[in-house]
């Protein structure tokens, strides 16, 4: 159960609350015992023919009668004792002293047994005599007014020790989310593809797993405090009627706790098993519904309907078995507790009807039981199956609370490999470069002659013994635009992908400045390299924070600007409220709408370091040569990265690095690779073909 204690110390915070709410459950619980005790003067109005002060008069004058006759008893055994002193020692002697002693002894318990029983008795007395009419009737109706009271005053305990719980586990669950949220959300890009943390796994465990354990924390803080305290109010009470028989009821119990740990252990296995077909569901429904147009162009609705149900079958399955294995705790121990309760009645009967107190030679009682007496005990012991029952089912629910934990803290305590630096050298913003919004657009200056990025020896692999790049030796001037070419696979997106330390290289070095990546501060080298993508991602939010997503001061002017630069401001204007249009709102934006969107968001970040990534691929020809004019602009004084497939984008490279099965090839401007790269040589004639088609 170690990693659902941990998510018990999240509620340490609100220890207070919990305080409240066990003060609750003990007023609760005292009053659930003290309910029962009802039983016995009911009985005793209805079985006999006197009222309750006859009654308990008439126990007092038996008691005190029989606290004279044990008190005479002991008075003889102790003359007798002081007789015996006086003879001369022997074995004989000695036994009878012994004897003695042991008569005195047992005399003494019965004596004290009685007086206790003659101050109870007083008590009642003085509670009968100031509450309770002396009519017998009138003194019935009181009782059960009392009784109901008393169940009214203990089901407010119970309603205010369940509001405060209900809150208490909602803060706890929220701030294990968020923690978990935190931890996640600084993985590194790879982790997000590895097993039990892609996006499927992810939700399974932010949903269905942290429910799974705000049930546990609710249980843990209700029941596993309010039904064992239960459970003690009314053995307690039966302990002072009777603790012999009250035993025989508590033998069962270290086989019932045998059967609930194992019970527990094969549920916590269950249970892991359904948690992780529901992550497959989560998987299906993913990739399902975000591939529709494939599987309705493709009319392969029915081939998705099949893995749903092979899933969903799987499913029932497993949670079948759980409900099985939590079904089948119940009855155990019902069946237990019935017979436990079962061997005290028969044990408890068989002293009222021989008007015994021993039983296998064990003093039992200190006077024979009465039948009102034994309902009593019987009544007490009967009220605590429902408290063992109710709790027999919360351990196994608990290990399906443990195993939903177990999956959330695997997930909080993966470590990402790249570690933000944050005493490491800070990468600044070029001199060069204007603030955004303090001119109408950047200096122009001459290329440095120094590389303001070096890749040395550089090899990646995201899978061992399958290299995406190989050996990668090449030099990038401050201010210059740089285009990377190759067959599909080749290992463009991956060599940019490591710029912004989305993965580290697994042998060799990323220089800026001279400053190896992997010891920079991570944060201001994101900060001057922005990425933007074919696959245009937007968020469900204004147009305005989408384009503002990476400067959250930016104004309305600094964003139109930028919106303009990447020809996206005429389309916006179109919208139903402009800038201020949700995306959710737009029936249809386009993938090229998309791609200009993002695109402004890149220029209004005003990095440093540009990473375009076939970002026109959606766009048509016309709205192509508006933004690579617009680009001519804006990347001046700025180190640009190019992928792209079409040859009329490298209009406004610098230098092309042509790339082939992870490795560079050659590296020139068009003119140098036409007359002696062969792999280059290819990629045009291929294009020429393809315009010619």
């Amino acid at each position: 159960m170690k990693y659902f204690l941990r998510s018990l110390a999240y509620a340490w915070s609100y220890r207070h609350r919990l305080t409240i709410s066990l003060l609750c459950a003990l007023f609760a619980a005292f009053l659930w015992g003290a309910n029962f005790t009802a039983i016995y003067p009911i009985l005793k109005l209805l079985h006999s023919n006197q009222t309750l002060h006859q009654w308990v008069e008439t126990c007092i004058a038996q008691t005190q009668a029989e606290i004279d006759q044990w008190s005479e008893k002991v008075d003889n055994v102790a003359e007798r004792e002081k007789k015996l002193g006086q003879l001369e020692p022997g074995r004989a002697t000695d036994r009878h002293m012994r004897q003695a002693a042991h008569e005195g002894l047992r005399l003494e318990n019965k004596l004290a047994a009685a007086r206790l029983r003659l101050y109870w008795y007083q008590i009642a007395k003085q509670y009968i005599a100031g509450f309770l009419p002396n009519d017998a009737f009138a003194a019935l109706a009181c009782i059960l007014g009392l009784l109901i009271a008393g169940i009214i005053i203990k089901c407010f305990f119970e309603f205010v020790q369940e509001s405060i719980i209900g809150s208490v586990v909602n803060y706890t669950v929220c701030d294990l989310r968020n923690e978990f949220f935190r931890k996640v959300i600084h993985y590194d890009v790879a982790q997000f593809k590895q097993k039990g943390t892609s996006t499927t796994e992810l939700m399974a465990r932010f949903t269905s797993d942290m429910e799974a354990v705000g049930t546990g924390l609710k249980l843990v803080f209700g029941k596993v405090i309010a039904e064992p305290l239960r459970v003690v109010s009314c053995v307690i009470i039966a302990c002072m009627i009777s603790w012999q028989l009250t035993a025989f009821f508590l033998i069962l119990v270290p086989i019932a706790v045998l059967i609930i740990h194992q019970v527990a252990r094969i549920m916590k296995k269950a249970t892991r098993r359904v948690l992780e077909q529901m992550s497959s569901i989560y998987k299906i429904l993913q990739e399902s519904f975000g591939n529709i147009r494939a599987v309705k162009g493709f009319t392969r609705e029915a081939r998705e309907r099949r893995r749903f149900l092979e899933a969903t079958r799987d499913y029932h399955q497993r949670a079948t078995r759980v409900v099985f294995i939590e079904a089948l705790c119940d009855p155990i121990i019902e069946t237990l507790g019935l017979t436990a309760v079962a061997l005290a009645l028969l044990a408890g009967s068989y002293l009222v009807l021989t008007r015994s107190t021993m039983l296998f030679g064990m003093q039992m009682t200190s006077q024979p039981m009465d039948p009102e007496t034994l309902l009593q005990l019987y009544i007490l012991l009967a009220a605590t199956a429902d408290p063992v029952r109710k709790l027999s089912s919360v351990f196994t629910r608990l290990q399906s609370a443990e195993a939903a934990s177990q999956r959330v803290f695997e997930c909080i305590d993966r470590q990402p490999a790249i570690l933000p630096n944050a005493d490491g050298p800070r990468i600044e913003r070029p001199t060069w470069l204007p603030l955004r919004g303090k001119s109408e657009g950047p200096t122009k200056v001459p290329l440095e002659p120094r590389p303001l990025i070096e890749f040395r020896h550089v090899c990646f692999s995201y899978e061992k013994d399958e290299p995406a790049l190989l050996d990668i030796n090449f030099g990038v001037r401050a201010g210059e635009t740089i285009a990377l070419v190759g067959p599909n696979g080749c290992g463009k997106s991956t060599l940019v992908g490591l710029l912004p330390r989305f993965y580290d290289p697994d042998h060799g070095s990323i220089l800026i400045d001279g400053k190896d990546l992997r010891k920079v501060n991570l944060r201001t080298l994101r900060q001057q390299v922005c990425l933007v993508t074919q696959d245009a991602l937007l968020f469900d939010d204004t147009i305005f924070n989408n384009i503002a997503y990476g400067c959250p001061g930016a104004t309305l002017e600094q964003v139109e600007r930028a919106a303009k630069l990447a020809m996206a401001h005429d389309f916006i204007q179109r919208t139903p409220k402009g800038y201020q249009t949700s995306i959710g709102e737009i029936a249809r934006v386009s993938g090229g709408e998309r791609q200009r969107l993002a695109l402004a968001r890149a220029i209004l970040r005003d990095p440093s370091i540009l990473v375009l990534d076939e970002f026109t691929s959606a766009a048509d020809a016309e709205k192509e040569v508006d933004i690579h004019r617009a680009l001519k602009e804006f990347k001046q004084g700025r180190t640009l990265f190019i992928i792209t497939h079409r040859m009329h984008s490298l209009e406004i490279a610098d230098r092309i690095v042509v790339l082939d099965s992870g490795r560079v090839v050659a590296v020139g401007t068009h003119a140098e690779l036409i007359a002696s790269c062969p792999t280059y040589q290819r990629l045009v004639e291929a294009h020429g073909k393809r315009l010619a088609a």
